[in-house]
């Protein structure tokens, strides 16, 4: 998924709570009592998925996507984006994928804060050095990582044709957008978050939808210590960065009780 630091954010203290976590045993990342995000109506998941085709000079091919974006409590929304610090698209885009995936893993039981840790440490949420994150969910301007050309500890990643078309480098891979897909890992797990029709790892929208799914995959249960620290640790194969998402994941529980 993304590639250890590519765009590695030292988290700071955030608020006045920090949970403790033991080093060998990560505390399970859920939201507390109550505090789930309540859809305003049921998504619209009965139906099969439909097959949209992004535009070929994206480079992303076919993707699947739900004709509809789950439509949340927008008091839920505002009041929790306030409380956790989130800036309410990014909030959006982590919620809806939660629920999206409560309908299509119901055994992966992912939760918004996950994603939120993930958001924070790999972009702040969009962001990153001054960035505002738009309410389309794009961040005012984009998002990518240093060309992995094999310095300064970087793997040595060449770009193809459709990564290229994302992130402009026709010599060196680079990740992109707020949760730092790799072209590789998109054209697997391509989302179309917002249902607009166009899955743009760029929106956070989509990211974070494709990232949910990622990490539900190979059947992961991310109710329990196991199976949470199992799939944030495919997300990207460092303990310091697990351990990093846990810390802000579990700020963000604290913060919104």
């Amino acid at each position: 998924m993304s590639t250890g630091a590519v765009i590695r954010v030292v988290l700071a203290s955030v608020g006045s709570v920090v949970l403790v976590l033991a080093v060998l045993a990560l505390a399970i990342v859920r939201l507390g009592a109550g505090q789930q995000p309540s859809a305003a109506s049921e998504p619209s998941s009965a139906a099969a998925p439909s097959a949209a085709v992004a535009p070929s000079a994206r480079g992303v091919g076919e993707v699947s996507r739900s004709a509809t974006r789950p439509v949340l409590d927008q008091a839920w929304l505002a009041r929790t984006a306030a409380a956790a610090g989130i800036p309410a698209p990014a909030l959006r885009a982590y919620a809806d994928a939660e629920l999206r995936l409560r309908s299509e893993q119901p055994r992966c039981h992912l939760s918004w804060n996950t994603l939120a840790g993930i958001g924070w440490i790999e972009s702040q949420h969009g962001t990153l050095d001054g960035r505002a994150l738009l309410a389309d969910g794009r961040s005012s301007r984009p998002i990518l990582g240093p060309a992995l050309d094999g310095t300064g500890g970087v793997a040595a990643i060449r770009s193809t044709p459709a990564s290229a078309a994302w992130q402009g480098d026709a010599v060196w891979e680079h990740a992109v957008g707020p949760l730092q897909f790799l072209s590789s890992t998109w054209e697997r797990w391509a989302a179309d978050g917002d249902a607009d029709g166009v899955a743009d790892p760029g929106d956070i929208d989509d990211a974070a939808l494709a990232a949910g799914r990622y990490l539900c995959a190979d059947g992961h249960d991310l109710a329990t210590d196991s199976g949470w620290n199992a799939a944030v640790h495919a997300y990207n194969h460092d303990a310091g960065y697990v351990a990093d998402v846990a810390a802000a994941a579990n700020t963000y529980v604290a913060r919104t009780r």
